[in-house]
């Protein structure tokens, strides 16, 4: 395994090398996203319309209840993804890279669960029904469906708002250029208001701070720290400081579960602190060697499964169970290889192309954009008489053509 270099102020810091993608962090996406796939299909929803999860799966639905705690480490593990992708790199590219990333698939989703829930409607025992409107559907393409109060298609969106808040507090920083003391201060400055912004009684504060998940992005950001440039006490000590916020916060979201039978706290406890544990053991450089390929295919996979399947996956199985009346067991792990077939698809024919194609655009408006502003600022060093001059010209030229 690599040595890390020693801990030193970053100003003297030696620039580390960009980091290979690494598989693991793939891993952990996939884990997440069959968690909170297994906990949609199974434990939040009626199968039939009328009886409670653990009518059909009386066992499993007392694990699979704690899979929406898969959202928090999606959370962690996008700390970590977006400040190693962002370093080094300039504002312009951190826009793109994001938007490149997450609209394509985002876009197509929206379309393809449209078109299902249009055609295959199911309603009762569901946490949304109904066919989307003209208006929900433009308002949901913008992603910002929440902030200008329109219901999402399928609620699993809710986590992308969160994601974008984070995406703007982090541009924020980038454009200022990422080192090592800025990201430190700024984990220690959101960590601060995101504690306090529950007291503070100010919506918007609270909208920015992202109070219940912030642990979690910043926890992902010092990780990557670690495995960039090494261990250092003041990063493990802003870990440690976010794990225990997160265990308050998870104590309460675990309270907050009603599927119709007790739902102890300490098992939402221990699987988030297994998520930092996980992400730690990353950070060290411990997994670095594991390459597999399919995992990197896998976390591939794992942004357009999470859009697909929880509608998608409860139009299949509430209609073939009244078809063919299989276990339930049978009909949600269908459902999981069908919405993981048809993300592959979704991948590889529609979102890989997309978003190369929306990349280079965005990258070719931006060059477009310096070389403009780069020609506006010669122009204003420019005397008076030389600009008025080239006006004139530029006139005459018009008039001519």
């Amino acid at each position: 395994m690599a040595t890390r270099p020693p801990a030193v102020p970053d100003e003297k810091r030696p620039p580390a090398r960009s980091p290979a993608r690494l598989a693991t962090l793939d891993a952990l996406r996939l884990i997440a996203a069959l968690a909170v796939a297994a906990y949609h299909l199974t434990a939040s929803w009626r199968i039939d319309g009328r009886n409670m999860p653990e009518y059909f799966l009386p066992s499993l639905t007392h694990v699979t209840i704690y899979g929406f705690l898969g959202v928090e480490l999606f959370f962690l593990i996008s700390g970590f993804v977006i400040g190693m992708s962002s370093w080094n790199r300039s504002l312009g590219d951190f826009f793109t890279s994001r938007v490149s990333r997450l609209y394509p698939a985002y876009w197509v989703c929206i379309v393809i669960t449209t078109v299902v829930v249009t055609l295959a409607p199911i309603s009762g025992g569901v946490p949304v029904s109904g066919t989307p409107g003209l208006r929900e559907i433009a308002a949901n393409l913008t992603m910002l469906q929440e902030p200008l109060g329109v219901g999402s298609i399928d609620t699993v969106y809710w986590t992308l708002f969160v994601e974008l808040r984070f995406y703007l507090l982090f541009a924020a920083l980038a454009a200022f250029g990422l080192t090592y003391r800025r990201v430190v201060l700024f984990c220690a400055v959101w960590m601060t208001v995101a504690a306090i912004a529950p007291m503070l009684g100010s919506r918007a504060v609270e909208v920015l701070a992202i109070p219940e998940y912030a642990p979690y992005f910043i926890a992902g950001l010092a990780a990557f720290l670690i495995h960039r440039f090494g261990r250092s006490p003041l990063l493990f000590g802003i870990t440690g400081f976010a794990w225990l916020v997160s265990v308050e916060r998870v104590i309460g979201r675990v309270g907050d579960v009603n599927p119709g039978f007790h739902v102890p706290v300490w098992p939402g406890v221990v699987i988030i602190t297994l998520a930092y544990a996980a992400l730690l053991v990353i950070a060290l450089g411990w997994t670095d060697r594991v390459r597999w390929r399919w995992l990197t295919t896998a976390g591939a996979l794992t942004y357009p499964f999470y859009l697909l399947h929880q509608r998608i996956g409860y139009t299949f199985v509430r209609h073939a169970y009244e078809a063919t009346g299989l276990p339930a067991w049978v009909l949600v792990l269908s459902a999981i290889v069908l919405v993981l077939g048809l993300s592959w698809l979704v991948y590889r024919f529609v979102e890989k192309p997309l978003a190369a194609r929306i990349r280079a655009g965005l990258r070719r408006s931006l060059a477009e954009l310096r070389a403009a502003s780069a020609a506006d600022a010669l122009g204003a060093k420019l005397p008076r008489q030389v600009r008025e001059g080239d006006l004139m010209r530029s006139g005459r030229d018009r008039r001519e053509n």
